[in-house]
């Protein structure tokens, strides 16, 4: 049964989420679904934008059929050819055989990279700043390479002032009803999601999302069309958003706070972390944080990483070198360009400390990350005598989050 809904005026969402696949990319788990966004705008011309993954492409062909009636479908954007959002295209071209494909030069490429049929006298080759008028909208294009691959496109419709931004502003989770951020429970569920999204699809491209922001900046944009999670359409949200992307895109802390990355084989690290976390509480910083990086998903890590000012890095050894689960988790930060951060190191080995030194090895790579001079070496346990370091690094840690 077909659910459409109209965002304004001419303008309809035509996506659908999927709440039965588990992980997103075959990587990421989304406990919540994910959304699938598609966009029609009825006019002289009608224009859809983007298709959507197989996993919705039932309902989201009975939305476009309901949407556009009798009516021919003129153009179909493609902002970006992930098949999460392009695997549909071929089965939308049998449908609308009259339908023009409008995109860029590496669009074209990847179409046919992804598909057999002809473009010939059935694509429309746009370039950065160009436009496309049909009837009472006016459309412009805006480059975005790397935003997160190296074809993705935003669109700005001059009537609706509603920026089709691909990937952009995307965020995990199924859209139940309800598509416009101001009608979810936005700040507690789908903010640190947002985030989450950000840190694991576009986060190693920050210097490409600043680019973006610079050229999106003189717009006056009502709407954020994201090809992922809600519709913005306040102002005071849109502008969170592009705040939102300026912090991550810099690599700047939110929050001055602190997470404890743990690895722990038998819990003596994990005993450790939670003194430190106790001593830094009680010099009054809040929300400081403990996460087990053995039964948290490396996304989340990551996501918690982009967050807090202040990193500890405390590892048990093993096999004479680093607990993979920690060496997994420190090269994934390596991937995805992380840095801007100051960074703790605290070690732990029974039969050789090992830990540490890998650990440095890894942070090493990333840039701008002041990484504290003194290791913490525990042997199976904390010393007395080691209590006193306990506390000079809460002390530092401290000294950090206020500097």
């Amino acid at each position: 049964m077909h659910q459409e809904q109209c965002i304004k005026d001419n303008l309809y969402y035509v996506g659908g989420s999927d709440r039965r696949q588990r992980l997103f990319e075959n990587a990421y788990p989304i406990p919540n679904g994910m959304a699938y966004n598609s966009y029609v705008i009825l006019d002289e011309k009608t224009v859809l934008f983007d298709s959507v993954d197989r996993s919705v492409e039932g309902v989201f062909f009975e939305n476009l059929k309901a949407t556009l009636g009798d009516r021919p479908l003129d153009y179909v954007v493609i902002t970006h050819m992930e098949p999460d959002h392009a695997a549909t295209l071929g089965d939308l071209l049998n449908m609308h055989p009259e339908m023009m494909i409008v995109g860029n030069a590496k669009i074209k490429t990847m179409i046919g990279q992804f598909f057999d049929f002809s473009l010939d006298h059935r694509f429309l080759e746009v370039k950065e700043g160009d436009t496309l008028s049909t009837g009472e909208h006016t459309f412009r294009f805006y480059f975005a390479p790397m935003v997160h691959w190296p074809e993705v496109m935003m669109v700005y419709d001059e009537k609706s002032k509603a920026l089709f931004s691909s990937d952009a502003f995307g965020c995990f989770g199924a859209l139940s009803g309800n598509i416009f951020a101001d009608e979810l429970n936005y700040e507690c569920e789908w903010y640190p999601e947002s985030r989450r999204y950000y840190a694991n699809i576009v986060g190693k491209f920050g210097l490409q999302v600043l680019n973006i922001l610079k050229k999106l900046a003189d717009l006056d944009i009502e709407l954020i069309c994201s090809l992922h999670g809600p519709i913005y359409r306040r102002k005071e949200d849109i502008l969170a958003c592009f705040k939102k992307y300026q912090t991550w895109g810099s690599y700047s802390p939110e929050d001055d706070e602190v997470v404890i990355f743990s690895g722990s084989v038998y819990g003596h690290t994990e005993e450790f972390s939670t003194l430190l976390a106790t001593l830094v509480a009680q010099r009054g910083i809040r929300n400081t944080k403990v996460l087990d990086i053995s039964s948290i998903d490396v996304s989340y890590l990551l996501s918690e990483a982009f967050r807090a000012k202040v990193l500890v890095f405390a590892s048990s050894s093993y096999n004479g070198g680093l607990f993979t689960p920690m060496e997994n988790f420190l090269m994934d930060l390596v991937a995805h360009n992380f840095q801007n951060r100051d960074v703790f190191v605290v070690e732990n080995g029974s039969w050789a400390l090992t830990a540490g030194k890998s650990m440095r090895e890894i942070i090493g790579q990333l840039k701008k990350v002041n990484i504290a001079e003194e290791t913490i070496s525990i042997k199976s346990l904390l010393t007395k005598e080691q209590y006193a370091d306990t506390v000079a690094m809460a002390d530092k840690i401290v000294e950090c989050l206020k500097k």
